[in-house]
């Protein structure tokens, strides 16, 4: 493999709202914007090689703001996107406990049988995540790769990396806009960077 610069998508309005947006194809908020703005001079001095996104729009616009003017080719991947929340999309956790608490339960205490409705289990969610890793096996040690995608996407992905269990996937916290850096080895992988956010300051 190699060094994986892991980033969250910039902000929405569902985020705002702290509502789940899953497979909704929503557009970045203002803020979102602002987001991927202050991500592009980040990352302007960063050596990118290869660039993969989830293919749902605030993933791709956040991608495309970053490498903008780079000639980089970007690879729509159905793998990185959020898990699919069913009929639970748009809701709140507040509301998804009201009209499915059997889920919001199993999603509370972390259960391995968790599923939405009409959507994933977290169980194919992380195989569908995993699929992805198999992508990056072409790439040497050298190389850089830009991953953009989603909260939970990132979180799954950082647990394999890691070879932890999938029950600390909530322990690692991924902010919108934020920047995680990962180095691989054959032993395994090093975060050297997670959830930074510095390069938002001043941001709402």
């Amino acid at each position: 493999m190699s060094r994986l610069l892991l980033v969250r998508h910039g902000a929405t309005e569902l985020n705002r709202s702290l509502r789940f947006a899953g497979h909704s194809n929503i557009r970045l908020s203002a803020d979102g914007c602002k987001q991927v703005e202050r991500l592009r001079e980040r990352l302007a001095g960063e050596r990118i090689d290869a660039v993969y996104s989830s293919d749902l729009r605030r993933a791709l616009a956040t991608v495309e703001g970053i490498c903008s003017g780079r000639g980089i080719n970007v690879a729509a991947c159905p793998e990185l996107r959020e898990i699919d929340y069913g009929r639970c999309e748009g809701m709140t956790f507040q509301e998804i406990g009201e009209l499915y608490p059997g889920v919001a339960e199993q999603w509370a205490t972390l259960s391995p049988d968790l599923a939405f409705p009409n959507g994933e289990s977290f169980v194919g969610f992380t195989e569908r995540t995993g699929a992805f890793l198999n992508r990056l096996e072409k790439h040497s040690q050298s190389e850089t790769a830009l991953i953009v995608s989603h909260g939970g996407t990132l979180q799954v992905l950082l647990c394999l990396l890691l070879r932890l269990g999938m029950e600390h996937w909530w322990q690692l916290r991924l902010d919108t806009g934020s920047l995680s850096v990962v180095e691989t080895y054959p032993q395994g992988a090093i975060i050297n960077l997670l959830n930074d956010t510095s390069h938002l300051q001043g941001d709402a």
